[in-house]
């Protein structure tokens, strides 16, 4: 069992915004904040209560960004507010102010936006939802279908659920694989989902385009 490289706490910081999604950020939480020597944040441009994009659902942030400044480890999810955002987003102006010192910069689908609009995805490989590939491409990075996405010290990892893969890749590279492993097993993480239709390549024209007009997807071009 690999020791962490690390001999005080290690700060994860888990960003939070208005519209985020869920399970992107909880997913990852739970695959990690419990790890020996980890101190897990929640950070936003405020502290408080954020709300998710069902607007029915809050996490607090503790932290400020302005208050986290040198994160071993961060986590972006994805939500509905990188559809508007820009380089002045706080949250693209606080991944290109910590990530030069960073051990590990992460996100969870959409998220793989804040960070390209960050500079951090110029030319790299990455993922984000199958419905936002076109949009990580023109911000300069190379979409691929892949679950999780490690190239050097960014993870990206494709829509939601892909969260808790991402966050099990994360442990294994903190604290070996035998640690990874527990987590899963703690956390019972055995999928045998009801349907094969978690990606586009599996379902039918017609439900491909429902789920695109409920979710405001365009057409790929």
């Amino acid at each position: 069992m690999a020791a962490a490289p690390h001999d005080h706490l290690m700060q994860i910081a888990f960003a939070l915004y208005p519209q985020f999604t869920a399970l992107d950020i909880v997913g990852p939480f739970q695959t990690l904040a419990d790890l020996p020597d980890v101190q897990a944040v929640f950070v936003a441009a405020q502290r408080g209560p954020v709300i998710d994009h069902t607007g029915r659902l809050s996490i607090t942030a503790t932290e400020t960004f302005g208050e986290v400044t040198r994160p071993e480890i961060i986590v972006v999810p994805g939500g509905f507010a990188d559809r508007d955002a820009g380089p002045g987003d706080p949250v693209v102006q606080w991944i290109r102010a910590v990530h030069p010192t960073t051990t590990w910069t992460t996100s969870v689908c959409t998220g793989s936006i804040f960070l390209a609009l960050a500079g951090v995805l110029d030319g790299v490989d990455a993922t984000t939802h199958w419905g936002a590939y076109d949009r990580l491409h023109a911000l300069g990075a190379h979409p691929t279908e892949e679950r999780v996405v490690e190239r050097g010290r960014v993870i990206t990892a494709a829509g939601v659920s892909a969260g808790i893969d991402m966050g099990l890749t994360l442990a294994a590279r903190l604290f070996g694989d035998d640690v990874a492993k527990s987590v899963q097993l703690a956390i019972e993480y055995d999928p045998q989902p009801p349907f094969d239709a978690g990606a586009p390549s599996k379902v039918s024209p017609e439900l491909l385009a429902f789920v695109r007009e409920i979710m405001g997807v365009g057409t790929p071009a």
